[in-house]
């Protein structure tokens, strides 16, 4: 299983950045196909993806952060990050970075899913202020 670390959370006032990373603990699977993403949690709400990257460098973003965030990775450093521009009140959060490298959760990762064939960091949390 592998481990991930996510750091960058903080407050910020609407309209601020905040630049997320996650740290993996070992690089991609045998094969090289995985996928890996951001989600993220607001208080009474249910989890929900915000963007992901696969293997391929394809990336795909919830219509909510479309043209504000940025997922990115360097994989030789196996770390994932997601620049985050334009913040609104609404993107307050735990945000989570997940991992899959099953075919199954690779699918469920590009569509930004919920799936238990991830890998989950612990959680940074984003604060931002109207």
């Amino acid at each position: 299983q592998v481990q991930l670390v996510e750091s960058g959370g903080g407050s910020v006032q609407a309209g601020g950045s905040l630049r997320l990373s996650c740290r993996s603990s070992r690089a991609t699977s045998i094969n090289g196909n995985y996928c890996t993403g951001w989600f993220r949690q607001a208080p009474g709400k249910e989890r929900e993806g915000v963007a992901s990257i696969d293997d391929a460098g394809r990336t795909y973003y919830a219509d909510s952060v479309k043209g504000r965030f940025t997922i990115s990775e360097d994989r030789a450093d196996n770390t994932l990050w997601l620049q985050m521009d334009s913040l609104k009140a609404e993107d307050t959060a735990m945000y989570y970075c997940a991992r899959s490298n099953s075919l199954l959760g690779i699918v469920r990762c590009r569509r930004r899913d919920q799936s238990d064939d991830y890998s989950w960091g612990q959680g940074t949390q984003v604060n931002v202020s109207s």
